[in-house]
């Protein structure tokens, strides 16, 4: 029995809610959110909740799932979602420049990658980026795609990571 799924989702005041079956609309004072589960569950709204319940026993997986991600979509249009990510490595730089991220990485060019229209990309310095977004999937996704141009690696320490992340380091070759 998912412990998760048990839970009721609470929603606060100034969030509106729209379910027809299992598509679920969220609005909020950070933006609007909508998606569409598939599997045997059903979605309610009752009285300031939003109650998730499996409608046979091969729907339990989809259960806790689909309330933990429910209850991601509410706390995104309330508070929205944070990230900031360090660039470590000598001349690796970072700067937003119109709607483009462009990142100098130590490679032959520029990187630019385009900035996703939901996420707001700032760099206050040249080794730090604060990503903000009401959408955690969109949000992460957008994460793995700057990680992904240069990963933290475990000799150097240089890359891109998480603030706070632990990256494992490792010992070079003896001489």
């Amino acid at each position: 029995m998912s412990r998760v799924g048990k839970l009721p989702i609470p929603v606060p005041t100034g969030v509106k809610v729209e379910i027809s079956g299992l598509n679920i609309k969220i609005q909020g004072p950070k933006g609007f959110l909508e998606k569409v589960f598939a599997g045997q569950i059903s979605i309610e709204h009752v009285e300031g909740s939003i109650i998730v319940k499996p409608l046979s026993e091969e729907a339990r997986a989809m259960w806790g799932t689909a309330r933990s991600i429910i209850n991601g979509m509410v706390k995104g249009v309330t508070s929205g979602f944070t990230e900031e990510l360090e660039v470590n490595g000598v001349g690796y730089r970072a700067a937003v420049k119109g709607k483009y991220l462009n990142l100098t990485l130590g490679k032959s060019h520029n990187t630019k990658i385009e900035i996703p229209e939901g996420i707001k990309v700032e760099a206050p310095k040249q080794n730090v980026i604060i990503l903000e977004s009401h959408d955690k999937q969109k949000l992460g996704q957008y994460i793995a795609l700057i990680r992904s141009q240069r990963p933290p690696e475990p000799y150097k320490g240089k890359g891109i990571r998480r603030k706070g992340e632990y990256v494992q380091r490792k010992e070079g070759k003896k001489g």
